[in-house]
């Protein structure tokens, strides 16, 4: 299961960016493959805070549209939500003691441990996640 993080999901939507039309490609290809994407609550949440941002640079969108390309992903066969399920704190504990995660990157170690629990593959578009030993990932626009 390939397990998506925002900040591609945010390239891919933002003409602005220098990664847009790699992210774009990619996640065109990714949700057309047919292979299970798997979309954590925290990485739509993420999505849907930056993207309806007025004060931020870049493409932002209004609430109706935003929520239209979230229901767009969601309509796909291959797409799945991910919420945590029971072994979630002892993943999550696990990965922020061994990662020293703390501050900001206990949301990474969130992601990671979704991953782990789901046993996909995370793809960030950071370096950030590569504190987390268990964790399987790879950054799909250095593919």
């Amino acid at each position: 299961m390939i397990i998506l993080d925002a900040n591609i999901l945010l390239y891919a939507y933002d003409s602005s960016s220098a990664f847009h039309a790699r992210a774009r490609a990619w996640i065109e290809s990714a949700f057309s493959a047919g292979d299970i994407l798997g979309a954590p609550w925290q990485t739509v949440a993420a999505f849907l805070r930056v993207v309806t941002n007025p004060r931020l640079r870049g493409d932002r969108f209004t609430v109706e549209e935003a929520t239209a390309i979230v229901d767009q992903w969601l309509e796909q066969p291959n797409v799945r939500l991910l919420a945590p399920g029971d072994r979630h704190w002892p993943i999550l504990r696990h990965a922020m003691v061994e990662g020293q995660a703390r501050g900001p990157l206990i949301t990474n170690a969130q992601l990671a441990a979704l991953t782990i629990e789901h046993g996909g593959v995370l793809h960030p578009t950071d370096r950030d996640f590569a504190r987390f030993r268990q964790l399987r990932w790879r950054n799909p626009l250095q593919d």
